[in-house]
């Protein structure tokens, strides 16, 4: 099947997605994935459908499939400024010099609009845009089986402008003209929608930033036949794979890129949450969205459009905002019976209010339609991708990517965290640990020099790592060599002897023998050093973080005990595995897990069986493409910095999750049976129904600002 990935414009609530969500099911599409928030459908393409015919399916339920050009961008076929926010809008300042009209009579007393006939010409435009949108938006839902908020504003409004208009024709009088009711409530909920969808784009802020950082401009290398360099400005999306580019200081890089010349300091903050300058020269590559710090580069592009990272960043996060974690489920099938539900405590409103209790016939019809009016069914829909959009959004900000909503669930319980060593706790780099000098023999500066001119010469790993590090003006050797297994053998130009090699050659001269390697002189001692992978500098305090909160942690690598427990012992960390292969990881990880549950970190590649195999699988970005295939969770500043804050977010989104859902129970628990006893008025009613959203998207918003770590 076709993997469709399309934008739809029009989305107001989780029931609009519900809508095209069933739409999509019913005509045989298969992993149908759809977010209202970010206005974001996927599908895969059932063979016997084409993609125009579903294009006009969706726009036949009221939306507008937004088409996507050669770069992989969408585009909306819609003239500038007739978006659905600002068309919201544009109604309810339509609607509002009616309203406040029909309003004024109640505080003035104009006597002219104390005429029913009056009232109802000048609530007229204010019915009639109101029930083209609400009323049209209410039958399309109830074609497809999926009725919607909207049947609730149509049958209030509806429902008061009738009455009225009885009570006019009948000449019955001022108490059965209700006219500012009906149009109260049609501009209110115009004003509370747009209110609502200003905040939900809020949750969105960090997205959109990184969003508009993949389009941006850059200087483009050509040679003219003289074979003269020009440059010249295009946008980042006319670049294609091997076009050449020259950055410049305080630039951001448009794509990515692998640098050809040029020295410079490149800001990532973008896109791993590093805000560290990190030096970057030949063959090092570029991610699209940094910043260049200082300095100038000539660039080769090396990925455009859907290949960055950046679009690969964005794609997960998307992807993760349309999953739904299982505390979503209960909502969601409370959502699909609510309206049904509700037109029917409205009518039994009405019937109780009027019978036994001998209530008026208009105020039990008011009390009815502010029941009608107050009930949201778009609160418990939006409680969870509200608050799973701002955390996932803060994450990405941080460089954490969730491939689904479902990890920010599971993260509450996590009661282990299991480590890799190499390349998760350490660099990966193998790097100089301690070093000794005997005294009263050579000085520190000229073991190290000794070192390195021995070390320069041959082609171990380890040989390279030291030449690296203690890289100085080499001694001339007069004569040297390399014994295999063993180390390098030199003489200098005064006939001195020096060996340097493991503990082979210090046998019945040095009687510690643990050492990585040592340097003879003349078969005398002189010194010895020792290697390791050098520990990632954030590692202790992620340790003590988790320790901090009652989580076990544990080492589980394919190293030997000795280099394993030195790691262990200088974090604290509270158990080891040592030399385990892959299956024997799979193993443990996979019994930790029966017993509690257990999050997974390594880098993806060795470790991608435990990833899987883990509650959560959590991964180091260096190897983006292997990692994203096998975790869950990517890590993508490189390190374990943010490990915490992946953690806090997880628990902080499902606790704002928890309080979302609370709220949306509550208020209609209250807000309903409070309309049935008229104690709120159509009017007030169609404001806190408005308003009520808006409180589930501030406090989500406050998961931007919360300290969660």
């Amino acid at each position: 099947m076709e993997k469709v990935e399309w934008q739809v414009e029009g989305m107001s609530c989780t029931n609009c997605a519900l809508t095209i969500s069933k739409y999509l099911q019913k005509e045989g599409m298969k992993n149908v994935n759809v977010n209202f928030i970010g206005g974001d459908v996927s599908f895969d393409l059932d063979e016997h459908k084409t993609k125009e015919e579903i294009s006009k399916g969706i726009k036949g339920l009221g939306y507008k499939v937004m088409e996507e050009d050669h770069s992989g961008h969408h585009h909306s076929t819609a003239k500038k400024g007739s978006g659905f926010l600002s068309t919201q809008f544009q109604r309810f300042l339509f609607c509002v010099p009616f309203t406040l009209l029909l309003m004024s009579h109640m505080l003035l007393h104009i006597h002219l609009l104390m005429d029913p006939w009056i009232q109802l010409i000048v609530c007229l435009p204010v019915f009639i845009v109101g029930i083209r949108h609400f009323g049209m938006s209410a039958v399309r839902s109830l074609l497809k089986g999926v009725p919607n908020m909207d049947v609730l504003v149509a049958l209030g409004s509806t429902a008061a402008f009738v009455y009225s208009l009885i009570g006019t024709i009948g000449n019955f009088g001022m108490e059965y003209v209700f006219y500012e009711t009906a149009a109260t409530i049609i501009t209110l909920i115009f004003l509370g929608e747009f209110i609502e969808n200003k905040a939900v784009q809020l949750t969105q802020k960090e997205l959109t930033k990184l969003s508009h950082s993949q389009k941006v401009m850059a200087n483009m290398i050509a040679f003219d036949d003289e074979h003269k360099e020009n440059i010249f400005p295009v946008e980042s999306t006319q670049l294609r794979v091997g076009d050449l580019i020259l950055i410049k200081s305080g630039e951001q890089v448009p794509t990515d890129c692998k640098i050809l010349s040029g020295d410079a300091h490149v800001n990532e903050a973008l896109l791993t949450g590093e805000s560290t300058p990190i030096r970057k020269t030949a063959k090092d590559t570029l991610l699209g969205g940094s910043i260049l710090a200082d300095g100038i580069i000539r660039a080769q592009v090396t990925a455009t459009g859907k290949d960055t990272v950046l679009s690969n960043i964005l794609y997960l996060v998307k992807q993760a905002q349309g999953e739904k974690p299982p505390i979503q489920q209960l909502a969601d099938k409370i959502s699909t019976i609510f309206v049904p539900t509700v037109v029917g405590i409205a009518l039994l409103t009405f019937a109780l209010n009027y019978f036994p209790f001998h209530i008026d016939l208009t105020h039990s019809l008011m009390r009815s339609i502010a029941v009608l009016v107050i009930s949201c069914p778009c609160a418990m829909g939006l409680a969870t991708p509200a608050a799973v959009a701002v955390g996932l959004g803060r994450a990405a900000k941080n460089g954490i990517l969730f491939r689904d909503a479902k990890s920010l669930e599971l993260f509450k319980n996590i009661r282990n965290v299991v480590f890799d060593k190499t390349g998760t706790l350490t660099k990966g780099n193998i790097s100089i640990a301690s070093w000794h000098v005997q005294t009263n023999t050579i000085s520190e500066n000229e073991f190290k020099a000794i070192v390195f001119s021995l070390e320069k010469y041959s082609n171990h790993p380890i040989a390279k790592a030291v030449a690296k590090a203690w890289k100085t003006n080499a001694i001339a050797w007069q004569k040297i060599e390399e014994i295999k297994g063993i180390g390098m053998k030199a003489t200098d130009k005064e006939g001195n002897i020096y060996q340097l090699g493991s503990s082979k050659i210090v046998a019945g001269i040095a009687n510690d023998t643990t050492h990585t390697a040592y340097l003879l002189k003349n078969n005398s001692l002189v010194g010895w050093f020792d290697l390791e992978d050098e520990i990632r500098q954030e590692a202790k305090k992620v340790i003590e973080y988790l320790h901090s909160k009652k989580i076990k942690t544990y080492l589980l690598s394919g190293d030997s005990l000795d280099r394993c427990k030195k790691v262990a012992d200088a974090l604290g960390i509270d158990k080891i595995y040592a030399s385990k292969s892959p299956e024997e990881k799979l193993m443990i990880v996979e019994q930790l897990n029966n017993a509690v549950p257990t999050a997974m970190v390594g880098d993806g590649i060795n470790d991608a069986p435990a990833l899987a195999k883990a509650t959560i699988g959590i991964s180091m970005s260096e190897a983006t493409q292997i990692a994203v295939q096998s975790a869950q969770v990517v890590l993508m500043n490189n390190g374990i910095e943010h490990l915490p804050l992946a953690l806090g977010l997880g628990k902080h989104t499902f606790i704002t999750i928890k309080e979302n859902l609370f709220w949306a129970f509550f208020y209609n628990v209250v807000a309903i049976p409070v309309a049935a006893i008229g104690l709120l008025n159509p009017g007030i009613a169609a404001l806190a129904m408005g308003l009520s959203d808006v409180v589930l998207v501030a406090n989500s918003i406050r998961l931007n600002y919360r300290k969660v770590i």
